[in-house]
């Protein structure tokens, strides 16, 4: 599973086997993005926290729409099939295709495609990120704080995606 050692479920105690419950009840399964955390429980903790903290914020679509477009920009192998499929509960599958391709769809707005665009630059170079990106979003409608968001998203995705790869985090099946 892993390319580093997890506490199984079985050897789980204290914080550990509370998170891994928590994660069994709500997934109906133990992920493995759980277990890749079983170290670290307070970390994983923290990370629900912020996460959720911008998910409150933020229309679904529009929050799942970003995270897919920085997790194919990621190339994770976890975040990019996981929220595909999260996606595809809120658009036809094959928007969300595009999207994990990096195609344009004629099904998606002027709007989608800046949320998409932004997430994009923010998971490939946060400093590439200009006035003109803002003002784009700012141009379509969104206020400064749903543009916040989007960025809050995408570079949250970053660091979920990038330490699932790089221990090894295999995505679960139900995510294939």
């Amino acid at each position: 599973m892993a390319f580093i050692d997890t506490i199984p479920p079985e050897a789980a105690d204290g914080d550990v086997a509370a998170m891994y419950e928590t994660d069994r009840a709500g997934w109906g399964f133990l992920p493995n993005f759980t277990r890749a955390y079983s170290h670290r429980p307070g970390v994983y903790a923290a990370w629900r926290g912020l996460n959720g903290s911008i998910k409150a914020n933020m229309d679904e679509r529009r929050y799942e729409i970003a995270t897919l477009a920085a997790a194919r920009r990621l190339r994770s192998s976890y975040c990019s099939p996981a929220h595909g499929r999260v996606l595809a509960r809120l658009i036809p599958a094959s928007v969300v295709e595009d999207i994990a391709l990096g195609r344009p769809s004629e099904e998606l707005d002027a709007l989608d495609m800046a949320v998409i665009d932004l997430a994009d630059k923010v998971a490939t170079d946060a400093t590439s990120v200009t006035q003109g990106d803002v003002e784009r979003l700012r141009g379509l409608g969104l206020t400064d704080a749903e543009i916040l968001d989007v960025v809050l998203a995408a570079a949250a995705r970053c660091f979920f995606s990038k330490v699932l790869d790089a221990v090894g985090c295999d995505p679960d099946a139900v995510f294939n």
